[in-house]
C-alpha cells in the first residue's frame, strides 16, 4: 500500500487567473493498494464510490499512459479539504491518482511528466502544478506542456480561509464570466498581477491590497456569494492586507502579517451575523507540495 498526501491550493489568487497558485497546509490523503480484481473505494460519498471517482479516473489515465494495467484497485480517502470550496479538492484528488498510478506502475514518470499529465486531466495548471511542488507558483501552457516558476514569498505573511457551509462548483463560476473581455481590463489585470508578484517577494506589503484586485472573474463571481463586498470590507478593517477569491470561491481568502493575532476572533464574530455558517480556517504555505508515504 502506498499514500499520498496533496495539500489544499488557491489558485487565480486576484489577478492571475488560471496561472497563480499557492499550496497551503491543509491535506487531503489516498492510500492506495492494487487488488485482485475489482474497484473499492472507500471513505467518500457513495455518489463518488464509482469509476467516475476523479481518483480513479486519474489513475486509469496515468496507467494508460504509461502503459501499466493493474488488476484491480482499493482506495482509501481521507479528505480534510472541503469539496467544491475552491480550495482545490479536485486537483488534489487528480495529482493524488496521477502520484499513486505512477507509483503502483514501478515510479517511471518524471515530476514534469506528473506535473503535465495532471495539468491535462485539470484543464489548466494552476490548482495542479502548486500541489505537486509546494508554495506559490505561476504556470502557463506552451505546446501542451505546463512551464513554471516557484515565487519565492517572505515568511512572514500568512492566510485565513473563509469557508461557507455551501458548494460553487467550478462550472458554475465559469458560467458567469465573460466570453470576451476589454482591453483596458486586459491591461489591469496584467499590471495587478506583475505588482503581486514583485510585492509579495519583496515585502511591500502596502501594494497587495490594490496588487489583487481584478476585472476578469472577481467581479462577477462575487455576485454568486451574499454579502461578498461587505465581508471583504471587514476583513480589511480587521487588519487584512489582502484580501481575494480562492479559486472560483466560494472561500474568501485573507492575507495577513505573519503576527496577526486577532483577525480570526473579529472576523468569525462579524460571521455569525451572516446568515451562512462560516469556518475560518488559519494557514500558511506548504512549501513540500505532494508527497508519497510508503507503508
Amino acid at each position: 500500500m502506498i499514500k499520498v498526501r496533496v495539500p489544499a491550493t488557491c489558485a487565480n489568487v486576484g489577478p492571475g487567473f488560471d496561472c497563480l497558485g499557492i499550496a497551503l497546509n491543509m491535506y487531503n490523503s489516498f492510500k492506495v493498494e492494487e487488488i485482485e480484481n475489482g474497484v473499492e473505494i472507500l471513505g467518500c460519498e457513495d455518489e463518488f464510490k464509482n469509476k467516475n471517482n476523479m481518483i480513479y479516473s486519474s489513475m486509469i489515465k496515468t496507467f494508460e499512459i504509461i502503459g501499466y494495467k493493474p488488476k484491480g484497485l482499493r482506495i482509501e480517502i481521507e479528505g480534510n479539504v472541503p469539496v467544491s470550496r475552491g480550495l482545490g479538492s479536485s486537483a488534489s484528488c487528480i495529482v493524488g491518482g496521477v502520484m499513486a498510478a505512477n507509483e503502483l506502475s514501478g515510479g517511471i514518470l518524471k515530476r514534469e511528466d506528473i506535473i503535465n499529465i495532471a495539468a491535462k486531466i485539470e484543464g489548466h495548471p494552476d490548482n495542479t502544478t502548486p500541489a505537486i511542488v509546494g508554495g506559490m507558483t505561476v504556470s502557463i501552457m506552451q505546446d501542451e506542456n505546463v512551464i513554471f516558476e516557484k515565487i519565492n514569498i517572505l515568511d512572514n505573511i500568512k492566510f485565513c480561509a473563509l469557508i461557507p457551509n455551501f458548494r460553487l462548483s467550478t462550472k458554475k463560476a465559469r458560467e458567469v464570466l465573460p466570453k470576451e473581455i476589454s482591453f483596458s481590463d486586459g491591461v489591469y489585470n496584467i499590471g495587478r498581477t506583475a505588482l503581486l508578484i514583485s510585492s509579495l517577494v519583496n515585502g511591500n506589503f502596502d501594494f497587495v491590497k490594490y496588487a489583487l484586485e481584478d476585472r476578469m472573474h472577481q467581479i462577477y463571481r462575487k455576485k454568486l456569494i451574499a454579502n461578498y463586498d461587505d465581508i471583504v470590507e471587514k476583513c480589511y478593517e480587521y487588519g487584512a492586507i489582502g484580501v481575494f477569491l480562492s479559486g472560483a470561491g466560494p472561500t474568501i481568502m485573507a492575507v495577513l502579517r505573519g503576527n496577526d493575532e486577532f483577525f480570526v476572533n473579529k472576523m468569525g464574530g462579524f460571521l455569525k451575523g451572516i446568515n451562512s455558517n462560516w469556518l475560518l480556517k488559519e494557514l500558511n504555505i506548504d512549501k513540500q507540495g505532494a508527497n508519497i508515504i510508503r507503508n
